[in-house]
């Protein structure tokens, strides 16, 4: 059995790109944590097979969906500030 067909990896990976995402906020690594730990729940719970390609897939797919409703859900990064044209000082 490989590495990557162990449950706990996975969960064990996905928990740590969640702290990844603590560390460098800007939900680029929360979809990769929650497809990993996705991938775990369905390793550790037997609804997965054990084929690496298999697995890759459903964490590709769990990895976008949850980008996907993180982006929903919590909004797109809007405009980075409003441009003042005048001063406050300015007769």
């Amino acid at each position: 059995m490989m590495m990557w067909q162990v449950w706990w990896v996975w969960v064990v990976a996905g928990f740590a790109l969640g702290v990844l995402e603590v560390i460098m906020p800007g939900y680029i690594f929360l979809g990769f944590a929650i497809g990993a730990v996705v991938v775990g729940a369905g390793l550790g719970l037997g609804l997965l097979g054990g084929s690496v390609p298999l697995l890759i897939l459903v964490f590709a797919l769990a990895s976008l969906a949850a980008w996907l409703a993180l982006r929903r859900t919590m909004g797109v990064r809007g405009s980075p500030g409003k441009i003042w044209h005048k001063d406050i000082n300015d007769n």
